[in-house]
């Protein structure tokens, strides 16, 4: 069963930011809905708005892990960080279908062209990102710490 999200979760701030990394009918001409990385990430905060549940069954299986739209990188990476600011470093206790790391892994899709290995601390996270995607990594730790 499910369990209510620790501390919440900024439901608010998360939608704000998905509504900036989405490219709208203007550039994609018709919304894909859930087989869009951003349109799947919208549809789970949709459902924990309704429903607040930290984790999502089967939620990382049904990330539309091939859409290959270009997205804005710098809309990205600040939403990566807002996301990390989300998380409660949960370490070993951290699960793949929370719904921190489904919305994170929707995001890393868009800026990395795939999932990032993520073991529940923003900082383990963070260091990883800076041996394999460094000028980004700098970018999301900036705007994660501030």
């Amino acid at each position: 069963m499910a369990e209510e999200h620790k501390k919440g979760l900024n439901a608010e701030l998360i939608w704000e930011d998905l509504q900036h990394c989405c490219r709208n009918l203007s550039i994609c001409g018709q919304c894909q809905e859930t087989n869009c990385i951003i349109g799947y990430a919208k549809e789970c905060i949709k459902d924990y708005k309704k429903e607040p549940k930290k984790e999502i069954p089967n939620g990382t299986e049904h990330i539309p892990a091939t859409d290959y739209k270009a997205f804005d990188e710098m809309e990205l990476e600040i939403a990566i960080a807002h996301i990390l600011k989300e998380c409660k470093d949960c370490k070993e206790d951290h699960v793949e279908d929370c719904i921190i790391n489904i919305i994170r892994n929707c995001y890393e899709i868009g800026l990395f062209g795939d999932m990032q290995p993520y073991e529940g601390s923003a900082l383990q996270y963070l260091m990883r990102l800076k041996s394999d995607f460094s000028e980004k990594s700098i970018q999301i730790a900036n705007a994660y710490m501030n």
